[in-house]
């Protein structure tokens, strides 16, 4: 989502500024800004992209040496210059919105009492130019200052409810950039030359200038300057945050020879499995962190709580626990989770599964769990130095590397074959699998990059079902099972960056609804495993039929699903028992991925969505 990087340096810090920005752009935004202390304040702010603002800097001259800049997803407010950030205060009598005031802030976040705190300023005589919760803690800060910038952020964060990273420079005080985090990520980067010194929100915005890392805690508030830093917890006392040597991948980052990261990263999937299992010499509980035995040991139930496709994941996940390991599994929607009354069961396991690590709803769900005595956590995830890793007591890292594509392919494959190893490994504590098994199933996993591989080659065919795709506004997802929530991620897909409107049912409930949308307009995606349901799911693809409707078939190869009008097949390669879904998920991503060339959208920024989700 939104992203924040700051600076103080001796050198004209606006091109670091910009080009962490760039590096930021994957997470989805609709606007972005610099802000520069140049003998006062100066900034330069746009709808467009980043690259735009790089012209308009260069043409508009402007440098300076202490900086903050940001891109913004819209949520108070309307993707427009005047709500894009940095923001200025514009204290009494300080005039229009084009004459700053003496305090530039950035913010992450959403404040929940913005209107509350609105209002108190204009009673003050502060003008405001914008909707923005993020105007509002300018002014504040402003109105709080009495020559520490540092004390003024401070007496300004008690008085705000919500979540937010914010980074802050002040007019008065050049060289000296103020930030502070409280359930929105920020983290300190150590400059190598200078004495300079850094914020942002992701180290990737840091890769190539500095890999020196503080990870700031929950409530922390750092005072950024020449050559030093300080660090206060939430009860404002003085703390030391570990330095962290982290590597930002920032090469992961080329295009290459794809059309768009995300034909990238679809195509990326045999080498992230590959990367994610290497090491796995046997299924052991420590694949999962120190202590994992003990805690497998302990638990009788597990809770899964996730988000978007990382929450389909977990639907997947489920069929494994309970089919293989004989544990009962409940999978939340983290964002609904703690808004409902449970019932808490300190003996159950809790994985979080998300690709950033720093998913907002997820993260606060967490927290949830733990507040009602569940401590055995464990969080499946692609971000090793992430919060999500940091909360939990153990952890499986994915290794899908960077995924630039806001519809997520590679970490959700990725995502698949660590939950897996966790339904073998705690199978394997609770003796319900033999060795034979066990050994069975990790030499199925072993062959997953070759199996992908194969189906990647499926591709030219998948572009001829897109070109068909390309005119429709409608179509039905169809799963069974455990591929259920492969029908869900396939439809989650197409919506995603095509902007068809898109629905998945599990095939069963077909009679029960849905069937009355079905037309020879309405195509009909169905996934076909030759499982112990295939001859129910036929039953289904035949009701379709029967309405006219036309359906393309993703079937194994001895399923005997025949090509004929109105059925439309393509053959998996071979049929890979309970490890099908990582499969079958492929061949839905590409046709999400050509359809949406066909239709001519943004495929790695489709409109209104946000990678990285960090607000509720």
């Amino acid at each position: 989502m939104c992203g924040i990087v700051g600076a103080v340096s001796t050198r004209n810090i606006v091109p670091i500024l910009v080009q962490g920005l760039q590096r930021l752009e994957y997470r989805g935004y609709d606007s972005c800004g610099v802000a520069v202390y140049e003998d006062g304040l100066r900034r330069a702010r746009s709808v467009s992209r980043v690259a735009e603002l790089v012209t308009q800097v260069e043409r508009e001259g402007i440098e300076g040496t202490t900086g903050i800049a940001h891109t913004r997803w819209a949520t108070h407010g309307a993707p427009a210059v005047h709500n894009a950030h940095p923001h200025f205060s514009h204290g009494p009598g300080e005039g229009a919105a084009d004459r700053p005031g003496r305090v530039a802030l950035v913010h992450n976040g959403i404040i929940e009492n913005h209107d509350e705190l609105r209002a108190q300023l204009k009673a003050k005589g502060y003008q405001f130019h914008s909707q923005t919760d993020t105007e509002v803690i300018s002014h504040l800060v402003d109105s709080l200052y009495e020559g520490d910038l540092f004390e003024a952020v401070k007496a300004a964060v008690r008085k705000l409810h919500g979540a937010y990273a914010i980074a802050v420079f002040c007019k008065d005080e050049p060289l000296r950039v103020v930030g502070a985090r409280a359930g929105s990520p920020l983290i300190l980067g150590v400059g190598k030359e200078g004495g300079e010194n850094f914020l942002a929100s992701d180290a990737m915005a840091l890769a190539g200038v500095t890999d020196q890392i503080v990870y700031l805690e929950e409530g922390d508030v750092v005072d950024l300057q020449l050559g030093k830093y300080w660090v206060e917890d939430r009860s404002h006392k003085p703390v030391t945050r570990p330095v962290k040597t982290v590597q930002a991948h920032s090469g992961a980052a080329e295009l290459g020879p794809y059309r768009h990261y995300m034909q990238k990263e679809i195509f990326e999937q045999p080498r992230a499995i590959a990367d994610t299992l290497e090491g796995v010499q046997a299924v052991v509980p420590e694949l999962f962190g120190d202590g994992a035995h003990r805690v497998f040991q302990d638990i009788d139930s597990v809770l899964i709580l996730a988000c978007g496709t990382s929450y389909y994941s977990g639907c997947t996940a489920k069929y494994w626990l309970e089919g293989i390991a004989k544990i009962p599994t409940q999978v939340e929607i983290a964002s609904e989770y703690r808004y409902r009354e449970s019932v808490p069961n300190p003996r159950t396991l809790v994985v979080t599964i998300s690709q950033s690590g720093e998913t907002a709803d997820t993260l606060a769900a967490l927290r949830h769990a733990r507040e009602l005595g569940m401590e055995h956590t464990l969080t499946v995830c692609n971000v090793s130095t992430s919060a999500m890793v940091r909360e939990c007591k153990l952890a499986y890292i994915t290794r899908a590397g960077v995924e630039i594509g806001v519809a997520s392919t590679k970490a959700f494959t990725t995502q698949l074959a660590a939950l897996f190893l966790l339904a073998l490994s705690l199978a394997e504590v609770k003796g319900r699998v033999t060795e034979s098994q066990v050994a069975s199933h990790l030499k199925s996993m072993r062959h997953l990059p070759a199996a992908l591989s194969s189906v990647l080659a499926l591709e030219p065919q998948i572009i001829g079902w897109a070109e068909q795709f390309a005119g429709k506004e409608n179509a039905l997802f169809l799963g069974r099972g455990l591929h259920y929530p492969i029908a869900l991620e396939g439809a989650l897909k197409l919506k995603e960056i095509t902007y068809i409107h898109a629905e998945a049912y599990a095939a069963g409930e077909l009679k029960h609804g849905p069937l009355a949308l079905v037309t020879s307009q309405m195509p009909v995606v169905t996934v076909a495993p030759n499982d112990t349901l295939l001859e129910k799911l036929k039953s289904n693809m035949q009701e379709v039929r029967a309405r006219g409707g036309v359906l393309y078939v993703l079937a194994d190869s001895d399923t005997r699903i025949e090509s004929e009008d109105g059925i439309n097949v393509i053959r998996m390669p071979e049929h890979y028992g309970p490890l099908s879904p990582l499969l079958h998920v492929v061949p839905l991503q590409l046709l999400a991925y050509h359809t949406a060339c066909a239709r001519g959208t943004d495929v790695d920024k489709p409109r209104n969505l946000a990678k990285s989700v960090t607000v509720e």
